[in-house]
């Protein structure tokens, strides 16, 4: 609209140039946004039954004190979450603090000496590696606990290994086999639901005393199909990426089988108190309405995400994956050719934030990183990759991975930004 456009370029900073590179992408991907609603349509009427047939009512907002036994509210969000997830238990709690939390949760409480753990698309994100302990002798680490670990990397075309997984499978009988769903920081596609699906149902078929554990961090509500859906036992992930919806506060979740989420919540706790016990905080509300509004969020965040990829590819940058590619997680990667350009890249989301829009994003030695890395956060709640968001790490090949956006318009905004940005100094 040409007001718009105007109030764009007067008010916003935005060049005439960029606006007409967006609005030509734009025109191009508006096509597969039908795709998109068809997506959140669905999985909106799947949380709103989860809701009505849990019989979920405004006492469950309040909440108890001292050990929290018998929190309503509690006991109602994770009997939801198990229902949207298809799952038979579920563990979701504010003091979960992230979703390497969650990940390590379901990790430790299911794995022991002399147990082996199978991942089975190549290295998992870089903050699990220091509690695997495959980046060194940590305290605590799964290794140092006594559990074996082995990895195999996906094929060249980015598909699951069928042939080299039941090699593995068969040399070392390996109690748990590990997917990540989302790219993490490497620059290949997301595993679809088919992808996962397929590959999952064949090692219970062959396999069924194998464990499949899916991290499902970026994940959720991206198609219709979950994990747990496919046969996986477990699955884990964090309430300030796509299930919280943008309101949520903070939080983790682990859902799957009830032996396996229960162990879970003892290493949470300790053995014999499991769920039993642990406050809520006030967060049930934020929680429940944040999942609620999840399949919109989470839409309006891919459909940035599609704009992005057109975008930068029409700019001359490699990206990950294409626009016209099928999605399974929010995250859109864009390679870029030197350490500058990432932090121009940065420095344009960020200027395209709410909040703290005016700092200067810097690389730093964040905790469970290997490398430095930068990121652009000017979030409400600190570090909601569901917000508009982009970072990565500062190594070669400099990709950058730019994800969220609770509207579409302001995901359009933070690529109009970092187009601007990159501009400046190309």
């Amino acid at each position: 609209m040409k007001e718009t456009n105007q109030y764009l370029e007067q008010h916003m900073g935005i060049t005439p140039e960029t606006i007409r590179i967006v609005a030509e992408a734009e025109a191009e991907v508006k096509p597969l946004f039908e795709k998109r609603e068809e997506i959140k349509e669905y999985n909106q009427y799947k949380v709103l039954r989860a809701m009505q047939e849990a019989r979920l009512s405004d006492q469950h907002f309040h909440w108890h004190t001292g050990y929290g036994y018998n929190d309503p509210g509690r006991e109602k969000t994770e009997e939801i979450f198990a229902a949207v997830f298809g799952a038979e238990n579920a563990l979701v709690r504010p003091n979960i603090v992230n979703g390497t939390h969650a990940l390590s949760l379901a990790l430790a409480g299911n794995l022991f000496r002399g147990d082996s753990l199978l991942c089975v698309t190549g290295a998992p994100y870089d903050t699990l590696h220091e509690m695997i302990g495959i980046a060194g002798e940590y305290p605590g680490s799964l290794i140092e606990m006594g559990v074996r670990y082995r990895q195999i990397e996906l094929t060249e075309s980015n598909t699951l290994d069928r042939h080299a997984i039941e090699e593995k499978i068969r040399e070392e009988a390996p109690t748990m086999v590990y997917f990540q769903r989302s790219t993490g920081y490497s620059f290949r596609p997301a595993l679809t639901m088919e992808d996962l699906s397929g590959t999952i149902e064949w090692i219970k078929k062959n396999w069924p005393q194998v464990m499949v554990m899916v991290d499902n961090c970026y994940g959720e509500f991206l198609e219709i199909r979950e994990p747990i859906d496919a046969g996986a036992d477990v699955m884990a992930g964090s309430l300030i990426k796509n299930p919280g919806g943008g309101i949520a506060l903070t939080g983790g979740y682990v859902v799957g089988k009830d032996q396996y989420v229960m162990r879970a919540a003892d290493r949470l706790t300790t053995p014999g108190i499991g769920k039993e016990c642990g406050l809520t905080f006030g967060t049930t509300r934020s929680v429940l309405q944040g999942l609620f509004l999840a399949p919109l969020i989470v839409s309006e965040a891919i459909k940035g995400a599609i704009l992005a990829a057109r975008v930068f590819e029409k700019a001359g940058c490699k990206v990950q994956p294409h626009w016209q590619d099928p999605r399974s997680d929010i995250i859109q990667g864009v390679q870029l050719n030197n350490p500058e350009e990432v932090k121009a890249f940065c420095l344009g989301v960020q200027a395209a934030a709410p909040v703290d829009a005016y700092v200067t994003p810097i690389a730093w030695d964040m905790p469970g990183y290997q490398d430095p890395v930068i990121m652009a956060a000017g979030a409400f709640v600190q570090g909601s990759s569901i917000e508009l968001s982009a970072d990565g790490p500062m190594r070669p090949p400099y990709n950058v991975y730019f994800q969220g956006g609770l509207t579409y318009p302001h995901a359009k905004f933070g690529v109009m930004k970092a187009l601007d940005s990159l501009k400046k100094i190309r």
